[in-house]
């Protein structure tokens, strides 16, 4: 029993201090992805959160999908799903949580957290004072748990800002920018006018339950009594709920940090204004037999703080796809602005314009200009307000987090501050480092001298020399334009035999087309054209294109539409290989066809994208001279995705026991085994609301092997989902040879392995 009278006597929280080698701020995607990247790598970390969950605007209090480069697929950024850590998290989500169930993706983020043993997590805990050294340096930051009454002081060489608002950066007094630049500023044509509105508002989330019996709805007093006020009204139904409506949206004229909770009360006015509308208007009979079954308490925000770095993001960096050459991520969403006045604007409810392929995101972007030992994570990064537009997604964000956590290390171990990995010269280390953990940065390759593989003598039992994607009666009619991707080599294009079929004679027209940049997959240079008389019946069509490539790239066999012609497809899937469609995807402003004013600074150009599977077959085709793209020496290029080629290792579809062999003259000491495999990074994975078509990939092996010279087995495994698989022996072996025993996929799929490693 605990008694305590004195009332005299002023009491005090307990109070803790704890220390560590990095204080992240803000517990959403990005702080989650920069605390376990940096724990990973040794350093002590706080992850210090003030809600009750991981996740930010992923989490089930919003309900946001994760998204970044890959956009919906509806853009032209092929394998363009962010690596690392934030794959890591999406490929186990999808695996445990196909559904999409927002409450089993705060599990899995709290999983991933509590998993590693060099991160203290903080729940519940507001930080709300910083401590400073000198003018230019945090010592300590103090924070508070509503929940256990305890305030802590959390001390440590390195923070990194992570909260979306910025507290720690503005009571450290790092320089920010909050609202638009003129377009005089930075030359940046797409900046918006005044009556556009310079901030992005806040939304909140419903989601509606069929209950199999009639249920009533009465509206609180403060709902939204006239639907009319909204100008989209007519855009409501009862279908959409959860993040599909992204659209009602506001506070983008208010003060987004002091209005939050202003702003939060006009969304539930909104929110619970519609429902009523649906629920009561009698435009809605569908809607009879739902009831609401959550509403969001706390609002997604978009834009608040935005804090300046040595180098600050802008348009152009987007659009021309500008090399950095301290690139430590990229980004491929689009340039997404909102009016300010959301929901209550005659506007659309967003102005998106993409970019031919992905960008690269420097790391002079991600510290501080003015606070020395301050890190930028998440929407908080250095960037122009119109740059911001496509930088603050969640999985961008997430992904230019994980290389501060890196850098965090890397300043751990080195005793530096941020800036310092610049002008000491240590960004080629750092970026070496982050794509040996899986991180893409594209234009960059991985070169390891610690990885035994380099030295390797490299045998594989077969590759695969792609000369058929085979028939299987399986025809689809051209009512859309569709190109078949293939990584040809530099030179000579060979033959390529194709089968269509029609009731009647007509005309195709059939175009070699490439990208103007070797490493996009914007299809916006036609190199050739053959128009083909196809006669009733089947049409064995040989395509042979009178030119030559300048580069090893992508090419595109395309289609034109003709729905009077029928293609052979193939059931056929293959690691780098993809048919794509000139289609619509409205959610992402893709209309086929990008078509911008002259006066906005953005580039005119089609869209070709896949579709989802189980759709998004190949185009079945026979290429006698063979692609002979798949060679076992990929598995140490550097280069862990497809990117010009497919830069993976492929067995052969009659290889019944697929395997690798690493031979060294001298016998190696291995304690480490890295194996990165094909879990489709040109699928979104969006974490919530969206169903995905499988549960594991179709390209991922899922048994493999791993043995000495002597059969003896290292490792196994027989549930594999995930792309990056590091084995850590117990006791480290000696050999002169390593053999990794892979089976195929399904008999539509070869194994393929884009990379091995190994460490002493």
């Amino acid at each position: 029993m605990k008694l305590e009278n004195n009332s005299s006597s002023k009491r005090s929280f307990v109070n803790r201090k704890i220390e560590a080698d990095l204080i992240v701020t803000g517990g959403g995607l990005s702080g989650v992805c920069c605390a376990i990247t940096a724990a990973r790598q040794g350093c002590k970390v706080v992850l210090v959160q003030d809600r009750p969950v991981l996740g930010g605007n992923s989490s089930s209090e919003v309900r946001l999908w994760i998204l970044g480069a890959t956009s919906h697929m509806g853009n032209n950024n092929r394998w363009a799903r962010e690596g690392g850590v934030v794959d890591e998290i999406l490929v186990e989500n999808t695996y445990r949580n196909p559904e999409g169930n927002p409450v089993i993706f705060d599990t899995i983020l709290l999983d991933k957290v509590v998993s590693e043993p060099n991160i203290k997590l903080l729940l519940n805990t507001a930080v709300y004072e910083v401590e400073k050294k000198d003018e230019n340096t945090i010592q300590a930051v103090k924070a508070f748990c509503s929940q256990n009454q305890t305030e802590y002081i959390l001390s440590a060489p390195l923070f990194c800002d992570a909260s979306g608002d910025g507290v720690v950066g503005f009571l450290a007094g790092a320089a920010f920018r909050m609202g638009a630049e003129s377009k005089e500023e930075f030359g940046e044509q797409f900046a918006p006018s005044a009556e556009y509105g310079e901030l992005l508002g806040h939304t909140l989330y419903f989601y509606s339950k069929d209950t199999g019996r009639p249920v009533k709805y009465t509206p609180p007093s403060f709902a939204l009594t006239d639907i009319t006020e909204i100008p989209r009204f007519k855009t409501f139904n009862a279908k959409d709920f959860g993040c599909k409506l992204w659209w009602i949206e506001y506070g983008g004229r208010l003060d987004t940090v002091h209005d939050t909770e202003q702003i939060k009360w006009e969304l539930w006015k909104v929110v619970y204004g519609v429902w009523n509308y649906i629920k009561n208007s009698g435009n809605f009979p569908e809607a009879e037999n739902l009831t609401l079954e959550w509403v969001g308490t706390i609002p997604g925000k978009r834009e608040s703080r935005r804090f300046e770095g040595d180098y600050m993001m802008i348009q152009q960096d987007i659009v021309e796809q500008r090399l950095q050459e301290d690139a430590v991520a990229f980004g491929g969403w689009s340039i997404d602005l909102h009016p300010a006045d959301g929901v209550f604007s005659e506007k659309p409810g967003c102005n998106q314009w993409h970019s031919k392929g992905i960008y690269q995101i420097p790391y002079r972007s991600l510290y501080s200009k003015n606070i020395t030992n301050l890190f930028l994570g998440g929407r908080l990064i250095s960037a122009s307000h119109v740059a911001f537009g496509s930088t603050r997604v969640m999985a961008t964000a997430a992904y230019a987090s994980q290389a501060v956590g890196m850098a965090a290390a890397v300043c751990t171990e080195r005793n530096i501050l941020p800036a310092a990995i610049i002008s000491n010269q240590y960004i080629t280390h750092l970026q070496q480092r982050l794509m040996k953990s899986g991180q893409h940065i594209p234009g960059l390759t991985l070169h390891d001298t610690t990885d035994l593989v380099q030295t390797a003598a490299i045998t594989a039992s077969s590759e695969l020399v792609l000369q058929e994607l085979p028939e299987d009666n399986f025809l689809k009619r051209l009512e859309l334009s569709v190109a078949q991707m293939v990584p040809l080599q530099k030179g000579k294009v060979e033959p390529f035999v194709f089968h269509a079929q029609s009731d009647i004679a007509t005309t195709l027209q059939v175009e070699l087309r490439v990208s103007s940049k070797p490493a996009n997959h914007t299809p916006d240079i036609t190199i050739a054209t053959q128009v083909l008389d196809i006669h009733p019946g089947r049409n064995c069509m040989q395509v042979q294109f009178d030119g030559v490539l300048d580069n090893t790239t992508y090419a595109f066999i395309t289609f034109l539409k003709n729905p009077e012609v029928q293609l052979h497809f193939s059931k056929k899937r293959v690691t780098g290989i993809l048919s794509v469609f000139n289609s619509v995807n409205k959610a992402v402003s893709n209309y086929g066809k990008q078509t911008p004013p002259e006066d906005i600074g953005m580039e005119a150009f089609e869209f070709w994208c896949p579709q989802r599977r189980p759709e998004g077959h190949n185009i079945a085709f026979k290429y006698p001279a063979g692609l002979p793209v798949f060679k076992a020496e990929h598995i140490r290029n550097g280069i862990d995705r497809p990117t010009d080629q497919p830069n993976a290792w492929v067995a052969d579809w009659h290889d019944k026991a697929p395997q690798l062999t690493l031979s060294w003259k001298t016998p190696q000491e291995i304690s480490h085994i890295d194996l990165f495999f094909d879990a489709d990074y040109d699928h979104p994975m969006e974490s919530v609301l969206m169903q995905h078509p499988e549960s594991v990939m179709p390209f991922c092996v899922r048994k493999y092997r791993v043995k000495d010279e002597a059969g003896n087995i290292l490792a196994e495994q027989k549930d594999n989902y995930q792309t990056h698989n590091r084995i850590s022996l117990q006791q480290p072996v000696t050999i002169k040879k390593l053999v990794i025993e892979v089976e195929h996929p399904s008999a539509d799929v070869p194994a393929a392995v884009f990379a091995v490693r190994c460490y002493k």
